[in-house]
């Protein structure tokens, strides 16, 4: 395999500016480059294929607009129950797949400002969400992995917004394409949750319900009657995203929840679960929160386990009320606006 990771690319956020969407607009401070990572266990040398296509697929973050956290279910290896309305947000992973000679295997190069612990020197990148994605499409095919992957890192890292899954997901519909498989949603969707709890949502994106530990996917029309009551609360248009340098890991802030009990469910207003026990570990979240809210958002909260907030806003007047209090009282690292509620694009070039 080989991983190659590189701070920063041309613009702070990874894409060269006539690339970026126009719903993703990000402001942050460039990074000293880090020198590529190579691991070629595999001893194959680069083996791409002249002529064959090449796929793109940039595949928004998600977050939860509600997140309830039920039991602990022993048959989905300690998973808890989950019942909760994902919404794609505007900032976008851009993974982008093309085939290898046959025998050659796989290859995977990582790049973004904003790398986390993706850019530890110790970091597997065989246990990275994608190429499990690819392994996983490989087996389902029939096929053997000769894929090589190019990851653009926007999605902030353990952040509670679903970057893991937004690349697994983007490289299990580039794979799709590039291998012209044509599987619908529904297949694709099986595979996906096999692999983790938001994935089979980011294959769709937009609004969506998600049961038993998420995976399982009812979307939600724009036009529904579900979607429209969304859209009327302020669950759609601009939102702000509040992100940290520091990360929460899932399983830990769950500890935390088990521990906190009934006190994290019954908070007022408290339509996400988790966000209690993320705002204990990470109490600067809460904070943004208050901020937001005092600022004129129409919701604010933590998105999944944390630690970055949303904050959905009317207005661009209500916006830079929010980024002036977020940024006067340092209550953020970074700030991202987009849109939501978003979906996956994908794009194939020769």
């Amino acid at each position: 395999m080989t991983a190659v990771m590189t701070r920063p690319m041309r613009n702070a956020d990874g894409r060269t500016a006539a690339s970026t969407p126009t719903s993703e607009r990000e402001s942050t401070a460039s990074q000293p480059t880090r020198k590529p990572k190579s691991d070629r266990a595999n001893g194959s040398d680069d083996g791409s294929i002249t002529g064959s296509i090449t796929v793109s697929v940039d595949c928004p973050a998600k977050t939860n607009l509600t997140l309830e956290v039920g039991p602990v279910h022993a048959e989905w290896g300690g998973r808890h129950e989950l019942d909760t309305i994902y919404c794609a947000v505007g900032v976008y992973d851009t993974v982008t797949a093309s085939a290898k000679r046959a025998g050659t295997g796989f290859s995977l190069d990582l790049t973004g400002a904003h790398l986390g612990d993706l850019a530890a020197s110790d970091s597997d990148m065989r246990r990275n969400h994608a190429v499990l994605a690819l392994f996983a499409m490989a087996k389902a095919a029939g096929r053997t992995p000769d894929v090589a992957l190019t990851i653009t890192k926007r999605i902030p890292v353990g952040a509670g917004l679903g970057g893991g899954s937004a690349d697994a997901a983007a490289t299990i519909l580039a794979v799709n394409r590039l291998w012209g498989l044509g599987w619908p949603i529904e297949r694709l969707r099986g595979i996906a949750a096999t692999l983790g709890a938001d994935m089979p949502f980011c294959l769709t994106g937009g609004f969506a319900h998600g049961t038993g530990y998420g995976e399982q996917i009812e979307d939600i029309a724009f036009d529904s009657s579900v979607g429209r009551s969304l859209i009327a609360q302020g669950f759609a248009g601009e939102v702000l995203i509040g992100a940290y340098q520091s990360q929460l890991r899932t399983p830990d802030v769950y500890r935390q929840f088990d521990a906190l009990s009934a006190r994290a469910c019954d908070a007022p207003a408290n339509r996400n679960h988790l966000q209690s026990a993320a705002i204990d570990l990470h109490p600067r979240s809460g904070q943004a929160i208050d901020a937001a809210a005092r600022a004129g958002a129409h919701h604010a909260f933590v998105s999944g386990s944390g630690p970055s907030v949303v904050a959905f806003v009317a207005d661009d007047a209500v916006a830079a009320k929010v980024i002036d209090a977020w940024r006067g009282d340092g209550l953020v690292d970074r700030i991202i606006r987009a849109k939501a509620p978003a979906k996956p694009i994908i794009g194939v070039r020769q």
